[in-house]
């Protein structure tokens, strides 16, 4: 079946996609603790690009170089590089519509900030940032969301040329290549026990790609943005599941605000449909 390349005006379904692809991405996020005990974040970071790289390659052959011919090199480009520099942070909902706006021309509603708010407040009571939040490093994690909303930005921009399987398909080229280069000094070959890990890793890494590029084909990217910030929730709930840690009051109290905000953000769009001018 052929791939859409316009998008859709579709906020329930994006949204839905953008929750699931959240979910894959917090299981990510597990399987990189995982992997990282045995690994440097170097090797991580590229096994993760590359045998999600390797997923896609049955497509890739399939559709050949036809299938893979673009014309929207630098939008790969910008998209690729950006993405790279952080795979999810929690704070990129807030830049999202900021950037939207500046380079697709998209409007963002006026009552879609309320739930970007809401949804931030229940991230800083999960992730309790405390007094580090105000100390150099925290420039660099700012610079990190704005790397990742730009990121965003660059697939849902992609979405309106190109189809899905070949946008994640050179997002995964272009960070395998990137992230291989420190390691013509600093390779480590796996463990063989840590395969299944890391294969999984490639796995959950593409369907997180796939699914999230496929959500902003489905409605702007200031509206189905927020609805990423329930990874920090899935990935509260899998460290319970996975490594006993009990979640507290504040977690529960953050993870109801961020499920409020996602209900506001829908509620918001009822009779406010964005449209570029």
């Amino acid at each position: 079946m052929k791939e859409p390349y316009a998008p859709a005006d579709d906020l329930p379904r994006g949204a839905a996609l953008m929750v699931v692809s959240a979910l894959f991405f917090a299981a990510m996020g597990e399987a990189v603790k995982m992997a990282s005990v045995h690994l440097s974040n170097a090797m991580v970071v590229f096994l993760r690009n590359a045998l999600g790289l390797v997923v896609l390659l049955p497509w890739a052959l399939r559709v050949g170089p036809r299938g893979l011919h673009t014309v929207a090199w630098r939008e790969h480009l910008v998209r690729g590089l950006a993405g790279l520099a952080i795979v999810l942070n929690y704070s990129l909902p807030l830049f999202v519509p900021l950037i939207a706006r500046a380079w697709l021309r998209e409007e963002v509603p006026p009552r879609l900030w309320p739930a970007l708010g809401l949804g931030f407040l229940g991230i800083v009571l999960i992730l309790r940032p405390g007094v580090g939040i105000f100390r150099p490093a925290a420039l660099a994690a700012l610079v990190a969301a704005v790397l990742a909303a730009l990121a965003q930005v660059g697939v849902r921009r992609l979405t309106q040329t190109e189809p899905i399987s070949r946008i994640v398909f050179y997002f995964a080229s272009i960070s395998t290549v990137v992230s291989g280069l420190p390691l013509f000094k600093a390779w480590t070959t796996p463990e063989p026990h840590l395969w299944p890990v890391l294969v999984a890793l490639g796995v959950l890494a593409t369907l997180a790609q796939l699914v999230m590029t496929r959500a902003y084909a489905h409605a702007p990217a200031a509206q189905v943005g927020p609805f990423i910030y329930s990874a920090v929730v899935f990935a509260g709930l899998m460290d319970w599941w996975l490594w006993g840690r009990v979640p507290d009051a504040a977690f529960v109290a953050g993870a109801v605000l961020v499920g409020a905000a996602g209900i506001l953000a829908l509620r918001s769009m009822t009779g406010a449909t964005a449209s570029p001018v």
